[in-house]
């Protein structure tokens, strides 16, 4: 019998079992006994259901352990941590239809539940040399363990349920061919126009009677027409398959019983291909080299012209000049300005006005033909000069002027055969110019020019500053007048006359 775990007990019988901070009797393992494999294929399905395994894939142990009367069970050992991740275990066993232990080594004890809200703890522990001892308040059981289980290995024999609802949404898809519909299929999707890859993969021989390997086509496509689901869906040799998770994939209308996603069990760099019908799965461990189906394009090459009439005759041109013509639509990307030489005066008054940001983004370049500015986000700050907008990377026109004939900017940035790094500028006559990228610079650091100063300690600082110590102050001083203040006057000298015209007499 068991033993209810009280309120700030801390002594425990069980070996390796101790109190967690909320009291809760824990070991440092957790245990869950299952009574076949089906129900841990329950147990798996809805564990992933909920979260992913792979918080206990790292620590899990799935072993198929014996009692002293035979029976076969299922015990799944994991690492514990926390109560928390137990108290979830124990929710999914008891619906699994299984039992929750928690220990250490080989005694484990039943971990808490309704009844005992603290766990148990084991009255007495039991001699014996076997394996693994398991305490419940129903019964005390032994189990010496007969082989190991493997999770990938499990998943891999587990056969996918019917289900007609898979497949049906839309999403990438990965094909697998037989030998003889691979290259059928190949020139299928080319003439619908189907975006897909294809590689060939290969598979060791059946039998030893086989000559070579098994080979077959493999296709991976972003989307597929629902127009081609009952063709790629029902033909015999052919088979769809939808990712069910990185490295795995099921076949459309089956399911697999386990969340392949939340068991990150399968290599990333290969592909298990989980086949319905009850066949086995194409296991792949490294991919295939896949190419785009359109280079397998059925290619015709044509006569030669010269040899069937004998004389060649030269194509006529069409081609015809670039225009430029007025255009009624709003402005758009005017980005750019060139100011002349005779208005460069203008922009210099302009700098006085522009705020940090203006002068940081926009970017100078000067020519023979005056100076081009650039500003990322508009144009509209400078407002001098000639406006072009951008309408492809490195290629300019005038604002409020469109290109005739009416092509692609693509297309007329790629006939105007300009090297890398020119930005070109298309004239409202039809002129091009081009500027190289390098030749523009920060407004801010064009706009200034040198400031002349003159470093101290140098001779020319010093010959200066003795200088100006050198040069004398005038001094003016005050004194009394005396009683002839006009001594130092001569007779005859002129005297200035006053305001309004009056004599010198008195």
């Amino acid at each position: 019998m068991l033993e209810r775990v009280a309120v700030h007990q801390t002594r425990l019988r069980t070996p390796g079992l101790g109190l967690d901070a909320r009291g809760v009797a824990l070991g440092s393992k957790g245990l869950v006994l299952l009574p076949s494999i089906d129900r841990l294929v329950a147990f798996l399905a809805l564990y992933t259901r909920q979260g992913s395994l792979s918080d206990i894939l790292r620590s899990l142990a799935i072993e198929v352990v014996r009692s002293k009367l035979g029976a076969r069970e299922v015990t799944l050992t994991f690492a514990a941590e926390t109560s928390d991740r137990m108290d979830r275990v124990s929710e999914i066993a008891r619906l699994a239809g299984g039992y929750t232990f928690t220990g250490t080594s080989r005694h484990f004890v039943q971990y808490r539940d309704a009844a005992a809200p603290f766990g148990y703890d084991v009255a007495q522990i039991s001699a014996g040399d076997a394996v693994l001892w398991l305490y419940h308040n129903a019964f005390s059981q032994s189990y010496d363990v007969e082989r190991k289980v493997d999770v990938r290995s499990l998943i891999l024999r587990l056969e996918p349920h019917a289900d007609p609802s898979s497949g049906r949404e839309p999403g990438p898809r990965w094909l697998c061919a037989e030998a003889g519909l691979g290259p059928a299929l190949i020139h299928y999707f080319v003439r619908s126009g189907v975006d897909a890859e294809v590689g060939v993969a290969e598979w060791p021989p059946a039998s030893s009677f086989d000559d070579g390997p098994v080979v077959r086509y493999l296709f991976r496509a972003p989307a597929l027409p629902e127009r081609m689901m009952p063709l790629l869906t029902r033909t015999p040799g052919l088979g769809m398959f939808v990712p069910a998770a990185p490295g795995a994939a099921v076949e459309a209308g089956f399911r697999h019983p386990v969340n392949l996603r939340a068991c990150p069990v399968f290599s990333e760099s290969g592909l298990v291909l989980f086949r319905g019908h009850g066949q086995e799965p194409l296991e792949i461990s490294k991919l295939p080299a896949l190419g785009d189906v359109r280079a397998f394009a059925r290619m015709e090459l044509r006569k030669d012209v010269a040899a069937a009439t004998g004389v060649a005759l030269p194509p006529k041109p069409v081609a015809v000049a670039l225009r430029l013509v007025p255009t009624l639509e709003p402005w758009r990307a005017v980005t750019a300005t060139w100011v002349a030489a005779e208005d460069l005066p203008v922009l210099r008054r302009i700098a006085y006005a522009l705020g940090p940001e203006s002068l940081r983004s926009a970017r100078v370049a000067f020519t023979e033909h005056g100076a081009i500015v650039r500003h990322p986000t508009g144009i509209e700050g400078i407002p001098v000069g000639q406006f072009f907008r951008e309408i492809h990377r490195g290629l300019y026109v005038p604002a409020g002027y469109d290109v005739v004939p009416a092509v692609a900017p693509d297309v007329l940035y790629r006939s105007l055969g300009s090297p890398a790094g020119q930005v070109l500028f298309i004239g409202r006559e039809g002129s091009v110019v081009g500027v190289p990228e390098e030749a523009f610079v920060p407004l801010e650091t064009a706009v200034l020019e040198a400031q002349a100063w003159i470093p101290a300690g140098t001779d020319k600082f010093t010959s200066a500053l003795v200088t100006a110590l050198a040069t004398e102050l005038p001094e003016v001083t005050l004194g009394g007048v005396g009683l002839r203040p006009l001594r130092d006057v001569t007779e005859g000298a002129d005297v200035p006359a006053l305001p309004g015209g009056a004599g010198s007499g008195g």
